[in-house]
């Protein structure tokens, strides 16, 4: 074992230092069925290392002395820790050792050993769903495509050549299970072990199909539609059930997670069941009131400003807003005005407003005078200084 050539077990999760253990199984679940040689893309000498090296990632971070040995003292502090050797394991071993992130999740989808004969449930899947807020307002049927693991057409999930049928395997009997003798402190015991020559399958494929390469398994693109209810909000999960990877031994399908992701609006913000924006008035409309238009979900609609009307002051149009998912009652829009100071003023816009001035008796800047009058009456300014 090179320590200096190992990557950082975080890195190789894809998860950050302060990662929960749910994180960090759920990112380890994900990766390994990516890498899996069996159904990985690509060089599959390349996916068997990145799989590998997956699962002594995950050993070690999710056992909790073992991560703190390796948050303080790196891959050095694991020396004589009990890390396995996963460089001399099979990918079918590696499941076994996991099995149980899998087994309530919906197992290996042909991959892993274990009490393989029992119907386990199949393993959930995740996607994520982008909506609008105009979606939201109404609702929206959204159409999906994704990749899962799923029957093999060719050997129908079997895994043996079409013509042909696994087998039962001859070392467990077809039960899946062995007794394996151990030795211990207070002498020896057995234990139920995944029989190691069929990987907990009770079967052997001896003709696998060209394939699937004898898992029964391969990916498959699927399209679902799926229906998002109006006032749904940023983060929450549509379950469609019964469209994830298939169980083992007869075991129901898992479901998709539609993760909801909502866009930015270019002028209306969220709160609750609220909306929210800000629009810009002019001087005079705050002082003498009139009627604006606002951005709604529908389009544009007036508003009317009281005269008087201060900077950040807020106004409510009742039922703009989002529906309530549960009572189905629509929020607010809530509009906050910004007075807007003018940059440039005309020359009569100028004299009117320094007439107003004088009536409130405010000191403002006076009219602009040309340089040659600035200049005689700061000379002139200095004579009379000079005088006294």
């Amino acid at each position: 074992m090179v320590v200096a050539q190992k990557r950082d077990y975080y890195d190789v999760l894809g998860v950050g230092r302060t990662a929960s253990a749910d994180e960090i199984k759920r990112a380890y679940r994900r990766l390994a069925l990516k890498y899996h040689p069996h159904v990985a893309k690509g060089d599959k000498a390349e996916a068997e290392t990145k799989f590998k090296e997956l699962a002594e990632a995950y050993e070690v971070l999710s056992d909790p002395a073992k991560r703190q040995q390796y948050d303080q003292y790196g891959h050095e502090g694991l020396r004589g820790a009990g890390v396995h050797d996963f460089s001399s394991m099979g990918a079918g071993d590696i499941f076994s050792m996991f099995e149980e992130i899998f087994g309530g999740m919906g197992g290996m989808g042909g991959f892993g050993g274990g009490r393989a004969r029992r119907p386990d449930r199949g393993y959930d899947l995740e996607t994520t769903v982008a909506l609008t807020l105009e979606e939201v307002a109404k609702g929206v049927t959204k159409t999906i495509e994704f990749e899962r693991t799923d029957f093999c057409d060719t050997c129908s999930g079997s895994g043996a050549k079409p013509g042909t049928a696994p087998v039962t395997c001859k070392t467990c009997g077809g039960r899946g299970q062995v007794q394996q003798a151990m030795q211990g402190f207070f002498g020896a015991s057995v234990r139920i072990v995944a029989c190691p020559d069929c990987r907990g399958r009770g079967q052997k494929v001896e003709d696998p199909c060209k394939v699937c390469h004898g898992t029964g398994r391969v990916r498959k693109k699927r399209i679902v539609t799926v229906q998002i209810p109006a006032g749904v909000h940023d983060g929450q999960v549509v379950r469609l059930r019964g469209e994830g990877e298939p169980g083992r031994s007869g075991g129901h399908r898992g479901d998709l997670h539609c993760y909801v992701r909502i866009r930015e609006h270019p002028l209306l913000g969220r709160r609750g069941n609220d909306l929210v924006c800000q629009v810009p008035i002019t001087f005079s409309q705050a002082a003498l009131g009139g009627a604006i238009k606002v951005p709604t979900l529908d389009g544009p609609e007036k508003l009317e400003v009281a005269a008087g009307a201060q900077h950040g002051d807020v106004f409510t149009l009742s039922g703009r807003g989002l529906p309530d998912m549960r009572t189905r009652r629509r929020g607010d829009l809530l509009v906050q005005v910004a007075i807007e100071v003018p940059r440039k003023l005309s020359k009569k816009q100028r004299d009117l407003l320094r007439q107003y001035a004088e009536t409130e008796e405010a000191d403002v800047q006076p009219a602009k005078k040309s340089f040659l009058d600035k200049l005689a009456q700061y000379f002139g300014a200095g004579d009379d200084r000079n005088q006294t």
